[in-house]
């Protein structure tokens, strides 16, 4: 009996498992994450509970499995920065540019509308927020290093690595809800967005906000 050729095997556990997080995310979305179980997931491809577990730990991999490869995607975008940009403007061209082909990576698997209305779920579930906020935390210490390495700096001396990240950070969590919260899961409509807040970022920092000349009022006393 022929055997498979490696190539083709590596094919069919790739697809197997995108089946997967497509239906765990299907009824994550439906029917809600705790009243979904495993065997209902593996149910819906036509496979053992066993089967879900030689590629998942549990649900909750299986909740992030999509978001966990949107990261690693703009880890990499931000380590291929040329060197010579500053490092708000290295995250700021790394998060953009990638999403040209950010689509591509997540629609391989998931639509586009499922993995925002996973987000969705993400932050109406306690336990699944718990987990997200603290995959942000390693998310942001991991860029924070990778910054600090291409600016030549001690990430454990000199706070401005962690400190742009958790800025930058802020900013992308805010894009997500608003989109999420919206219902526009257009790739080109959460990159527009990204881009005019991630634009206010300095002016939010360094500019006067007031515009009644309050200011100008109080140093006049």
């Amino acid at each position: 009996m022929e055997t498979a050729r490696p190539g083709l095997r590596e094919l069919k556990k790739q697809r197997t498992r995108d089946a997967l997080v497509r239906a765990a995310l299907e009824l994550f979305t439906t029917q809600g994450y705790e009243r979904t179980t495993v065997d209902e997931i593996a149910e819906a491809v036509d496979v053992s509970q066993r089967t879900f577990f030689r590629y998942f730990a549990g649900k909750e991999e299986a909740a992030f499995a999509v978001q966990t490869m949107a990261e690693a995607h703009f880890v990499e975008a931000v380590r291929e920065r040329p060197p010579h940009e500053a490092p708000l403007e290295a995250l700021r061209r790394a998060v953009l540019e990638s999403w040209d082909t950010f689509g591509e990576v997540i629609e391989a698997v998931v639509p586009m509308e499922l993995h925002m209305r996973t987000f969705q779920l993400i932050e109406s579930t306690p336990a699944l927020l718990a987990a997200h906020l603290r995959r942000q935390e390693g998310l942001e210490e991991e860029v924070a290093r990778v910054i600090a390495e291409r600016e030549g700096l001690d990430v454990d001396t000199d706070p401005r690595p962690r400190v742009t990240v958790a800025l930058f950070g802020g900013v992308i969590r805010l894009t997500s809800r608003l989109l999420s919260a919206g219902g526009d899961f257009g790739v080109e409509s959460i990159r527009d967005l990204t881009a005019s807040y991630l634009d206010q970022v300095g002016p939010a920092l360094t500019e006067n906000w007031r515009t009644d000349g309050g200011h100008d009022e109080a140093n006049k006393g």
